[in-house]
């Protein structure tokens, strides 16, 4: 459901009340700054009519000492404001970001599965990158304006009240009324281009992951036109934003000096009446005149806003948005016993993969799945890790539903192996300690050597301590494999679920690979899915996954 601009506006407000007192300080600091800078306009004018001999009210040092007084406080104030709105918003952002984070853990991987993930990249960067102009340049403005545009109203009042009256009315209208018409101009605008921007990162991501396969069948051309369509797309939106933007800027320029020409007319028709001095017809004009920057900010926020507010959006949705399967923080431990699953069924939106499936397995031996792919063999390992919840029926572990377990104890019980290792940037060591961080260096090359890996790490330049490349590149499918499962040995989790552990092997790396794990099920119960029979001859007991898939 979309969501109001005033909506989103309070929502992201609320994150600044840990900053109250900074947010003060920021809007304080800016409206003396303000104040000072109108009042060296200001003092311009009493000064030309002091020179004039219109007026005599201060000796020269005194007036070019104030100038002074002002220029530099004009100065000193706004670092001060700045500095202080800064620092709120890259606190705000650090916060945005954990938060986000945290929202990703707890949506993973249920709802995060097949989500693009150029658009989640566009939401963690640019996105909360954006936030900052609201946090920085948005709310003390605002704060500013009102403070500003009731002050100079009274100090406008000060010549003739219907003076302040006007100022007020002016200043109303180029802080409320021009940004509320200029963002419906363009309300649509900024969510559009932020779409627009998510889809092209995911797009982009893709053609770059899969650039080997692009260029083995000549697709290059095609890829590159669906790039050039889908970037000028982006670009048309932030050019008709940049448009509304300058025809924003235009228009409020416009109606500021309208408005002034007015002030103008105004004092010079109550001078005329006898209600003000002449000195008071330059003043009151040149003082409006130079009063409008706090609110002429929020002028120019009815279209540079849009892009920000969607943003928002973006990342307000991701933070709201609930997980298919919310954790269990309290729930009990984790009893290692026989593992069943009774009449369970499960779907993938419309897909049935699991179609009233009963089966058992027993603790401490050594259970094979066979069967070709797509028939849910992979589905039955993440519900036993609880990665999704049943449709129907129940998934236990002795006596209890895993649903009923603290899920943080049901993973440190399990070590799941799925069928592409993920790699990080870091060391090969790091790779794979980081499953178990305190693990000992001894412990790593024990665990490799059950996944007949370390004879291949010694062999490269810096062994354990060669670093790997982005997304594992520099490694081929059965090594990234085998650095698989040492991390499932050093993990040492009771259950053991490995999901075609051995398919991008050879023969013999197979071999050892399956006399360790043969050993290691005297202490273990696991649970191994594979389409190669060879693969499942150590097997103690041996099932063919047959889950009655049905498609919608």
């Amino acid at each position: 459901m979309k969501r109001s601009r005033v909506s989103i506006l309070y929502a992201m407000l609320g994150l600044v009340r840990p900053l109250w007192l900074w947010m003060v300080c920021a809007v304080g600091l800016g409206a003396l700054g303000f104040f000072c800078s109108i009042m060296i306009t200001v003092f311009g004018a009493l000064g030309i009519l002091k020179a004039l001999g219109a007026a005599d009210p201060f000796s020269w040092p005194f007036f070019f000492g104030m100038l002074a007084v002002f220029g530099i406080g004009r100065g000193v104030l706004r670092y001060g404001e700045q500095a202080s709105n800064h620092y709120i918003a890259f606190k705000l952002l650090a916060l945005i970001r954990d938060r986000v984070f945290t929202a990703l853990r707890r949506l993973c991987p249920a709802k995060l599965e097949g989500r693009g993930k150029g658009d989640l990249i566009s939401r963690l960067t640019s996105d909360v990158e954006l936030l900052e102009v609201f946090y920085a340049h948005t709310i003390s403005p605002i704060l500013i304006a009102l403070v500003m545009s009731i002050l100079m109203s009274l100090l406008i009042a000060g010549l003739h009240p219907l003076l302040g009256v006007y100022a007020l009315v002016s200043y109303s209208i180029v802080g409320i009324v021009l940004p509320l018409l200029l963002s419906r101009r363009c309300s649509d605008l900024g969510m559009q281009s932020r779409q627009r921007a998510g889809a092209f990162s995911s797009y982009l991501l893709e053609s770059l992951r899969g650039l080997t396969q692009t260029l083995q069948y000549a697709d290059g051309e095609a890829r590159l036109a669906s790039i050039r369509h889908q970037s000028e797309a982006l670009s048309k939106s932030e050019g008709e934003l940049r448009i509304q933007s300058g025809k924003g800027s235009a228009l409020t320029g416009t109606v500021i000096h309208t408005l002034s020409l007015l002030m103008l007319g105004l004092c010079c028709l109550l001078h005329q009446q006898g209600m003000i001095s002449s000195a008071g017809v330059l003043l009151g004009f040149v003082t409006l005149l130079s009063s409008f920057g706090p609110v002429t900010a929020l002028a120019n926020l009815g279209v540079t806003l849009q892009n920000t507010l969607a943003s928002g959006e973006r990342i307000l949705e991701l933070l709201e948005e609930e997980p298919l399967v919310e954790e269990n923080r309290e729930g009990c431990e984790v009893s290692d016993e026989d593992l069943e699953l009774t009449q369970v069924s499960f779907a993938y939106e419309e897909e049935q993969i699991l179609n009233d499936v009963s089966l058992q397995i027993r603790s401490h031996q050594m259970t094979g799945i066979h069967g070709p792919s797509g028939s849910g063999k992979s589905t039955l390992l993440k519900l036993l890790m609880r990665f999704w919840d049943v449709d129907a029926g129940s998934v236990r572990i002795g006596n209890d539903d895993v649903r009923d377990l603290r899920t943080t104890a049901l993973r440190a019980h399990e070590s799941y192996m799925t069928q592409d290792t993920h790699l990080f940037h870091d060391t090969i060591e790091n790779n794979i300690r980081f499953v178990r961080p305190q693990a000992t260096h001894e412990e790593v090359v024990e665990a490799c050597r059950k996944a007949s890996i370390h004879d291949f790490i010694l062999s490269l330049p810096q062994g354990y301590a060669t670093n790997v490349a982005e997304l594992g590149d520099s490694l081929s499918g059965g090594e990234r494999q085998r650095i698989g499962l040492a991390r499932v040995f050093l993990y040492d989790a009771k259950l053991v679920l490995l999901d075609e552990p051995t398919s991008n092997l050879d023969s013999l790396n197979e071999a050892v690979i399956l006399k360790a794990l043969d050993e290691e099920k005297q202490e273990k119960t696991i649970v191994l899915v594979s389409h190669r029979p060879s693969t499942l001859r150590i097997c103690d007991v041996c099932m063919e996954a047959d889950f009655g898939r049905k498609r919608g």
